[in-house]
């Protein structure tokens, strides 16, 4: 399981010309799921997200949490976290997990994430997605379970 975290002043997710989901200042969350992942990776990542320090205190240092500054997350489903670009010129997703697989654990984190006391909102799994976002220093990461 794979996640790319943006720190965002604000985010949001469109399908078929409609607002889905928005927040402000947070994180933009993009989530890829591989056939081997588990509860338990989903639970571990929405965890290090919810403590991780990705945001300034008052003396200007990165050592705040999204729980320390009340931020919101904009978490999206995105299978081509897990493209193999290694051969030819067409991304092969092999690897990213079939929708039977990846939507249950993909709400599972989800649930992990809001459970922990931050506001989440999300975009439509499988949907075709518009997803427009100010990243903010900008800050970005890829966390790997």
């Amino acid at each position: 399981m794979k996640v790319l975290i943006q720190r965002v002043t604000h985010a949001h997710v469109e399908v078929d010309s409609k607002i889905v989901g928005t927040i402000e200042n947070g994180v933009l969350v993009f989530i890829g799921i591989t056939h081997s992942d588990t509860t338990t990776q989903a639970v571990w990542l929405a965890n290090k997200l919810i403590n991780l320090r990705l945001f300034e205190d008052s003396s200007g240092k990165i050592n705040q949490s999204l729980i320390d500054c009340k931020g919101s997350a904009l978490i999206i489903s995105q299978f081509t976290l897990y493209a193999d670009c290694s051969d030819g010129r067409r991304p092969s997703f092999t690897q990213a997990a079939a929708p039977e697989i990846a939507k249950p654990l993909y709400e599972q984190f989800v649930d992990a994430v809001r459970k922990g006391g931050i506001p989440v909102e999300t975009g439509i799994f499988g949907a075709d997605m518009k997803v427009s976002l100010l990243n903010d220093g900008p800050v970005t990461l890829l966390v790997e379970r």
